[in-house]
């Protein structure tokens, strides 16, 4: 079973998140009643939707770990999954996203004007995942 896999039977089990198809087109959801919160694309790669805020709140964090991809204007991250502390940091991140989206006002999004076309799409295509082990080569 692939991290994604048992990333997303943990997660289909929690009863605020729900199983459809990725409105990006490609891969599944798991969404809360307002909104879609995670996209699985692959076995490995994975995008979290958190709101502008948790993400200001949470930068220096995310910008930290080998495992999350961060696309400027965007709400979107991107989890690569390799172990199973990616699998457990993807939990406990939409465990976050999940609170963000339960008490985000209406109007949040990022700030500019182009913003609302950027973040309101998952980073699917604007995103790609080294390997952490090639990643390191460069």
């Amino acid at each position: 079973m692939t991290p994604a896999q048992r990333a997303f039977e943990r997660l289909q089990a929690w009863p605020d998140l729900s199983a459809g198809r990725a409105s990006c087109g490609t891969g599944r959801a798991l969404c809360s009643v307002r909104d879609e919160i995670v996209h699985f694309h692959s076995d490995r790669d994975v995008d979290l939707h958190l709101t502008h805020r948790a993400i200001q709140r949470f930068q220096y964090d995310l910008g930290g770990s080998t495992a999350i991809r961060l696309v400027p204007g965007s709400r979107w991250v991107t989890v690569h999954l390799d172990c199973d502390a990616d699998v457990d940091l993807l939990l406990s991140l939409v465990s976050i996203a999940l609170k963000a989206h339960q008490s985000r006002p209406p109007a949040d999004r990022a700030p500019g004007p182009s913003a609302l076309a950027v973040s309101h799409g998952c980073n699917f295509r604007r995103v790609t995942v080294l390997p952490r082990a090639a990643a390191g080569e460069a």
